[in-house]
Order: C-alpha cells, then sequence, then structure tokens
C-alpha cells in the first residue's frame, strides 16, 4: 500500500493522492456496510424458547392468561401453553440450540426452561397432552442437556439425541429415536388416599397393613437407541424396545424434520450457527 502511494505522489501529484485516498476509504466503507447487511444475530434468553418456524395458526397463553397468535420470532417462556391449529406446524429453538418441533392439533405446556452458562444447568421440561413433538438435542456445548418430553403416562429423558413422541387421545403413546438413545419411564401415579367415609364401624383389632412398595428405576426405565421405538400404554406401561424401518416410519411430518435438520446442520450432531461456528463463544445460541 505504501509503495503504490508513493508511486502515485510521484505520477500525479497531491491531486492524484487524494483521489487514492478517497477509493481506498470508500472501499473500507463498502466492506464494513456488507457486514452489516448480514442477519443481525439474536440472543435467547435463559429462561426462554423462541419460534422459528410456523406454518398455519398456532396460539399461545400464560397461564391463566389470554390467548394470543404466535409469529416467528415471538417469545416463549415457561407456564405457557401452546395449540397449533390444522395444517400447522411449529418449531421452537432453546438458548443452547436445541430444537423442538410440533406437528398440526398439538396441545402442550412450556414447564421449564433454565439454561443459564453461570451455573452450568440445561433444563426443560415440556408436557405434551395431545399431539406429535419431534426434538433435536444439541450436542455443541459440555454442559450435559435435561430435556424432557413428557405426557401423563410417560417421561423421555436425553443427553443429546434425535427423536420424537406421538401422544394419542387415549393417552397412549409412540417414541422413536433416529440418533443416540432415550431413556423412557412410565409416570408414577400418586397414592390414592387411605381416609374413609361413611359412619363409623367397628375395628375387631390391629391389622398388619402392608406399606407403599418401593419400586426401583429399572422397573420403570427402557433405554431406547437408534432406529428403536417404544410404545407405552394408556396405562402409562412401556413395551419392550423394537427396532422400526424407515419404510414404516416415513410420512409428510417426519420428512419435514429430516429436511428442516438438514437445512440447519443437525441432522443427528449439531446446528449449523453454533456460537463457535459464528466465531463466538459461551453457552448460548446465538441465530439468524
Amino acid at each position: 500500500m505504501e509503495l503504490v502511494l508513493k508511486s502515485a505522489v510521484r505520477c500525479a501529484g497531491k491531486g492524484a493522492v487524494m483521489i487514492f485516498v478517497l477509493t481506498a476509504c470508500l472501499l473500507c466503507f463498502s466492506q464494513e456496510g456488507t457486514a452489516a447487511r448480514k442477519p443481525m444475530a439474536v440472543k435467547i434468553g435463559p429462561g426462554e424458547a423462541r419460534v422459528t418456524a410456523l406454518e398455519g395458526k398456532v396460539q399461545a397463553a400464560p397461564e391463566g392468561g389470554k390467548w394470543r397468535p404466535l409469529k416467528k420470532g415471538s417469545i416463549l417462556k415457561g407456564g405457557d401453553q401452546v395449540q397449533t391449529g390444522s395444517q400447522s406446524r411449529l418449531e421452537i429453538t432453546l438458548p443452547d440450540s436445541s430444537y423442538l418441533r410440533f406437528a398440526a392439533n398439538t396441545n402442550f405446556k412450556i414447564v421449564q426452561i433454565d439454561m443459564n452458562e453461570g451455573t452450568n444447568t440445561r433444563n426443560a421440561r415440556v408436557n405434551v397432552a395431545l399431539g406429535k413433538t419431534w426434538a433435536n438435542v444439541s450436542k455443541s456445548f459440555r454442559v450435559k442437556p435435561n430435556i424432557e418430553v413428557a405426557c401423563e403416562n410417560a417421561v423421555t429423558g436425553v443427553r443429546g439425541t434425535v427423536y420424537r413422541m406421538n401422544v394419542n387421545d387415549d393417552k397412549s403413546a409412540l417414541v422413536r429415536v433416529y440418533d443416540g438413545e432415550v431413556r423412557v419411564w412410565g409416570g408414577m401415579k400418586p397414592l390414592e388416599s387411605s381416609a374413609v367415609s361413611g359412619p363409623p364401624t367397628s375395628v375387631s383389632g390391629p391389622v398388619s397393613v402392608p406399606g407403599p412398595r418401593s419400586v426401583s428405576m429399572e422397573e420403570w426405565v427402557e433405554i431406547v437407541r437408534a432406529m428403536q421405538q417404544i410404545s407405552i400404554s394408556a396405562a402409562g406401561v412401556p413395551g419392550k424396545p423394537r427396532a422400526f424401518t424407515e419404510a414404516e416410519d416415513r410420512d409428510d411430518w417426519v420428512d419435514w424434520n429430516k429436511a428442516r435438520d438438514e437445512q440447519a446442520g443437525t441432522s443427528g450432531t449439531n446446528r449449523e450457527e453454533t456460537p463457535e461456528a459464528a466465531g463466538g463463544g459461551g453457552f448460548f445460541n446465538w441465530f439468524r
């Protein structure tokens, strides 16, 4: 640059130098302008989820609040209830780059989102009353996630995986895993009250009553691995995992999710636009 500038001075004097410097400045501003035109990064708060894709009509309401229509960019928080309409689809992104997607006619509640870099927490829980859910849990960060998708009769817990859950009208459910593994366990029912209503009756004497039976985790937990499925009955009893084929699994809902994962670069791995890929650090996701 210095040699070119000296050459310009010798050849054309001060006028040429001014023209050259002005041109260089314009080039610098042009480069800055190009960078400024890139989509702005938006940070998701530690207790929030952001709508990153939406088709059709979807509405949400805070606990005890009024329903409002959602749109791309809307923020959801713990306590929010969400309903997707017919022919609708919804994708939300968590602060750690994990995706949760919901098919048409799905009702769910965001129970918790707690992802805090300072405390090394990555917790989220969604309760699905009815419908279809797809989860793509990010593997990008050092902190292990504790992300649960639950229905009335089962809970799925993951630590970096891709899977889906269907919750049917009768409260039965189906879980299919595409990458990684999922822990599935039946829901624990609260103990029924031992109080008896009605007039007092005579008691013959002390009777030995068995206390609550201790239930071990092994009796409730099933590990479902990649390309396996498990069915949970309406009573909350999980069956045994079995393999499934792509042919029996394929439908518009599955194809759409796989396309979304492929587009984002998260087909069972990481999201494309992680902080590391963007040249930044930290726990939270920066995305377009």
